[in-house]
């Protein structure tokens, strides 16, 4: 039977998205090992995407804020400063395995209108094309309330499709998904979602760092974006992320239909 991590890198196009909590504040010091996980992807074929939340968490204490802004004017200023730093720590790591990171910032609006959204296609094939990662985050100084995608889950699925990925990870401060929050007693973990599972019975909590916005309700639904495309969908913790390629067991996943239809199974 072929693992997770096995099929991980033996895919032809891989998004990977990690949420703030995983690569800000304290967490910062994870991102020199995700990029080896995304570098050993890469060396194994794969065309990877890296779809990073971030860039508010990172800027604000540099604003000199001791907490997550409300108004929008101070995030999309916190946003400017800390996407900056969070595209430069990501590219101190991946110098080492001497890869170059292109950034990519989108709003919902690229991708609902077909003249954004085909340019922005362009845009991420050619840099694939060119040996570049692209790292992919919602243009956070710009997007009003009105106009985001509401999290980095539903971005990295619509990559996902975009692209036509095979592949996509979600990353976070959880290790899979559960019966329930996974802090309250009696939650089991999920070892599989077939394709089309109403999850019914299960309860699905929020996002609880007070950075991100989104959670496991947010990467259920992106997964059954995704999966609606043909794309299996990985979730785990951002931690373990490098067991899971080099034990080739750990994870929960949504496998794809051995048909290869459209669909997962």
């Amino acid at each position: 039977m072929v693992s997770v991590g096995e099929e991980l890198l033996a895919a032809r196009r891989v998004v990977v998205k990690v949420g703030s909590s995983s690569v800000s504040g304290e967490n910062a010091s994870q991102i020199p090992t995700l990029v080896s996980s995304l570098a050993r992807l890469h060396a194994a074929g794969a065309e990877v995407i890296l779809v990073s939340s971030g860039a508010i968490a990172t800027g604000v204490p540099f604003l000199r804020l001791e907490e997550r802004p409300e108004d929008l004017a101070t995030q999309q200023a916190a946003a400017a400063v800390g996407q900056n730093i969070l595209v430069n720590r990501y590219q101190r790591a991946l110098g080492s395995h001497e890869i170059i990171a292109g950034q990519v910032l989108l709003t919902a609006h690229d991708m609902e209108n077909p003249t954004h959204r085909g340019n922005a296609r362009r845009a991420i094939e050619r840099l694939l094309q060119l040996g570049i990662l692209p790292i992919i985050n919602e243009n956070d100084t710009v997007a009003t309330h009105e106009i985001r995608f509401g999290d980095n889950d539903r971005l990295a699925a619509l990559v996902a499709r975009l692209v036509e990925a095979d592949r996509l990870v979600l990353l976070s401060d959880v290790d899979a998904l559960y019966t329930a929050p996974p802090t309250m007693v009696g939650a089991t973990r999920i070892a599989h979602v077939p394709y089309g599972d109403a999850l019914e019975g299960i309860e699905i909590g929020e996002a609880q760092s007070g950075w991100g916005t989104g959670g496991a309700a947010t990467k259920v639904e992106a997964a059954r974006l995704a999966a609606d495309a043909g794309v299996a969908v990985l979730l785990t913790e951002t931690r373990l992320l490098a067991p899971c390629l080099k034990e080739l067991t750990t994870g929960r996943v949504l496998m794809p239909c051995p048909h290869n239809c459209r669909k997962v199974d």
